[in-house]
């Protein structure tokens, strides 16, 4: 099944690549629409594929217009926290106070909480 699913989804990138390379535009057409929807398992109602169709022309025009933006001078990040965060001191700043919380307790066994069984 696996394979199937990438196979569908090799066609569905040969079709979206053709419709870019071929300065079509990002414009999907009922069946693109239908194979999307297949591959992502969503039942769509045939009135609303014009709607899915126009918004995800628009949402495909948006990606091909930030891959058309200038990135040769900007070092790409592994990951965003590369960056070096300002850390606190890892130091204790409040005593123990286990005794004193557990003395008002209800209930308490050899530094636990006791509470109610609620699953039987």
């Amino acid at each position: 099944m696996q394979w199937a699913v990438e196979q569908a989804a090799n066609d569905l990138n040969c079709v979206l690549t053709i419709k870019i390379s071929s300065g079509i535009g990002m414009s999907l057409d009922k069946t693109d629409v239908e194979k999307i929807a297949h591959l992502a398992r969503l039942a769509i109602d045939d009135n609303d594929i014009p709607d899915y169709a126009r918004d995800l022309s628009s949402i495909f025009n948006l990606v091909e217009q930030l891959s058309d933006a200038d990135t040769d001078n900007i070092r790409p990040m592994a990951h965003p926290f590369d960056a070096h965060q300002r850390l606190r001191k890892d130091v204790v700043t409040e005593t123990n106070q286990r005794e004193l919380f557990q003395s008002i307790a209800p209930k308490t066994d050899s530094g636990v909480y006791l509470v109610p069984q609620v699953i039987e």
